[in-house]
């Protein structure tokens, strides 16, 4: 029998409406059996919401989750890291107790494949599973921790096709970096008791100022050693694509993650540079989404659409 399980993505502003919504219809489009649910903050704006509800899309209201004052992460104070303010909120999602199985997501993806072995996967009530973060700072961030080098990459000890059925295995003698996950995509069980200790964790660990990296650091740190590793596949980062080609192949891939400041929609078509073909695959998904809200929802459309770049031609 199939699990009362949800995806889940957090919701706080409308610039992040056109990669939820596109998540949603990628959902259904692979025949997900699962709802995409969104955790949204009470600074979520109503014409978001009516677009969601008016799509069909079931909203969880939460509040928004900070460390307190005193343990604010020095990268979070950064102005480099503004953009990851809302990410501890993220955590919130263990509170859906609602659900047996919750797989967290963010709205800057497209699933390409039909992902719902994920609710299924066989996990200790107080474990996550997740993919590893690449390390290898490819932009070459001063800001990332100088272990950040492509030879303490777990995914540079893996390669096609074996890293798909063997992700990279974290050992005690393995580089600091092995033990980095991303949080774009992470399988939880919701928990009452969980939700408590992390927020617990949060508000008085004294690692919390360390973080570059919120709640992507909060999960490797207060997971470790109950972090079930996933393929790529789950979460393709896209940097990946370029970076470890040994281990990527387009067609092996479920879910693609457009990590980093640029998002698909915040560049106009055809500008992506490297990453221009797989800001290719977004568009294509957004076109579709487009043509059926024109139909139920013009007015709406109009909205979700003032919020992406456009070439000249087509704005």
């Amino acid at each position: 029998m199939a699990p009362n399980a949800a995806w889940v993505t957090l919701l706080t502003k409308t610039e992040y409406l056109p990669g939820a919504l596109v998540v949603d219809n990628c959902l259904k489009a692979v025949g997900s059996k699962y709802p995409l649910v969104i955790m949204a903050t009470p600074q979520l704006p109503q014409d978001a919401r009516r677009i969601l509800k008016k799509r069909g899309i079931p909203i969880r209201e939460i509040d928004r989750l900070q460390p307190q004052d005193e343990t604010s992460s020095m990268a979070e104070r950064d102005s480099r890291f503004t953009r990851f303010a809302d990410t501890w909120t993220k955590l919130q999602a263990f509170e859906l107790v609602e659900y047996e199985r919750v797989v967290l997501i963010d709205s800057d993806m497209i699933i390409l494949k039909n992902m719902d072995e994920l609710m299924e996967m066989d996990l200790p009530n107080d474990w996550i599973a997740a993919v590893h973060a690449c390390a290898c700072n490819p932009r070459k961030f001063p800001h990332y921790p100088t272990d950040w080098i492509p030879e303490n990459c777990a995914y540079t000890s893996v390669i096609h096709p074996t890293g798909i059925t063997n992700p990279p295995v974290i050992t005690p003698s393995s580089p600091q970096p092995y033990k980095q996950l991303n949080s774009g995509l992470v399988i939880i069980t919701p928990s009452s008791k969980l939700a408590k200790d992390i927020r617990q964790f949060l508000m008085t660990s004294p690692l919390v100022p360390t973080f570059a990296f919120p709640d992507q650091d909060l999960l490797a740190a207060f997971f470790e050693g109950k972090w079930k590793v996933l393929p790529y596949i789950y979460n393709a980062l896209k940097t990946l694509r370029l970076i470890h080609k040994p281990l990527w192949r387009d067609e092996e891939v479920c879910c693609l993650h457009y990590i980093f400041h640029e998002k698909p929609w915040s560049l106009p078509p055809g500008s992506g540079g490297d990453y221009d073909e797989v800001d290719r695959w977004w568009w294509d998904r957004y076109e579709k989404l487009g043509k059926e809200m024109r139909k139920t929802d013009e007015e709406g459309w109009k909205i979700v659409d003032t919020h992406v770049a456009h070439t000249p031609s087509t704005a």
